[in-house]
């Protein structure tokens, strides 16, 4: 096989499985229906996936830098499988904090090992095309799979076992792609003793990593809405209940990230960035005027808006991991930046959802708006102040 080949095939299977960890998002509100918990559970159901992602990313982020990255790929799908069946044989509360727990974990591993696979396989006259299609094959699959889900569930019967079904399907078919895909990272000889996650940076690094950190957290936050609150805020606020049209808000909002740093791919870094921060500024500022006039379209425009700065964000974030680690470190770098990341997927929306039960939605929501357009612009700045961050690799940072 082609290093191109096994190149998309990796992005391929890496968007089928962050496709499914967004599978539940437009059912929450057919799952609220039927199990009467309100926001602040939902926020603990979604804190509970996140919190396994970042167990996984702690614990077994960095592994396939010694295992090898088919291993731990094919043992991340084994866990998202796992997840399907029990959202399959256990539809209550119960049940659905162990599904997503389990498919945390998986996704831990999942994603930082991808990542670096395409890093791995990158074309060494295109390196930004591993930054790109990691990116598209992250936000692309999360859009694409509440989409899928949402439509599955509005027009087929068993809207709460139809999902699943098709995503055991896929989720297969991506194991068996695993199978025959070429290793970039041999197994360590003999195997090192194995330690928990820590990070190893060139002299000099620590600053542009913290920098992509805080953009990342503050992505991150932007996804951990959509993929939580927002689809029973659109229900209840907006009156839209159907499970199709929480899908369809999610992808648009993923969807417009993953074009995002596909449109503007020959921009320069720090223009990416500066622009990036500019379009998450202006769809906040839209979404919170939708939210508070009851408007849908202002509201999903501005979703729209958010998606596209943030996927150029995340698209900075990314790279950096690709600048600050050599083949033997990468898994563990991306790992790292990624457990930082992941962080700002459920704090910030557990706060919301705590405030959504005291406090009128568009006041939770102004609020929620504001700090992140703060964080947004602080990390920015900060990437922009780290000539490490958006300019160089390792060998400059050093």
């Amino acid at each position: 096989m082609s290093r191109r080949a096994a190149f998309w095939l990796v992005g391929a299977v890496f968007l089928v499985a962050m496709a499914f960890s967004t599978a539940p998002t437009p059912l929450y509100t057919l799952y609220q229906a039927r199990g009467a918990f309100g926001d602040l559970l939902l926020t603990v159901i979604f804190g509970i996936y996140v919190a396994g992602v970042m167990l996984s990313l702690y614990f077994a982020g960095h592994l396939s830098d010694t295992l090898g990255r088919r291993p731990v790929l094919l043992g991340g799908l084994a866990l998202e499988l796992c997840s399907a069946a029990l959202f399959l044989a256990w539809p209550e509360v119960p049940g659905l904090l162990l599904a997503r727990f389990v498919s945390g974990v998986g996704i831990g591993a999942l994603a930082s090992t991808a990542t670096a696979f395409l890093h791995d396989l990158e074309d060494a006259e295109r390196p930004e095309l591993a930054g790109v299609a990691s990116a598209v094959a992250n936000l692309g699959g999360r859009g694409a799979g509440s989409l899928l889900a949402g439509a599955l569930a509005q027009l087929l019967p068993a809207p709460l076992v139809t999902p699943y079904l098709v995503f055991v399907v896929l989720l297969a078919a991506a194991a068996l792609v695993v199978l025959v895909l070429p290793e970039t990272m041999e197994a360590s000889s003999p195997r090192p003793r194995y330690r928990p996650q820590r990070v190893s940076l060139p002299r000099g690094g620590m600053a542009p990593f913290l920098a992509a950190g805080a953009a990342g957290f503050a992505v991150f936050s932007v996804f951990g809405f959509f993929t939580s609150v927002a689809p029973s805020f659109v229900a209840a606020s907006l009156g839209r209940e159907s499970p199709l049209a929480a899908g369809i808000t999610s992808f648009a909002v993923f969807g417009a990230a993953a074009l995002g740093p596909v449109l503007f791919a020959r921009l320069a870094a720090p223009h990416s960035l500066r622009l990036g921060v500019l379009l998450l500024a202006a769809g906040l500022a839209a979404l919170t005027v939708g939210a508070d006039r009851e408007l849908l379209p202002l509201f999903a425009g501005g979703g729209i808006l958010m998606g596209a700065g943030v996927g150029l964000l995340f698209r900075a974030v990314v790279a950096v991991a690709g600048r600050l680690s050599t083949p033997q470190s990468r898994g563990e770098v991306t790992a790292a930046l990624f457990l930082v990341s992941y962080a700002g997927m459920v704090v910030p929306v557990v706060l919301l959802g705590a405030a959504l039960t005291v406090l009128p939605a568009p006041v939770a929501l102004y609020g929620f708006a504001a700090a992140l357009l703060v964080l947004a612009v602080a990390s920015g700045r900060w990437m922009l102040a780290h000539p490490g961050t958006v300019h160089s690799g390792p060998r400059d940072a050093a």
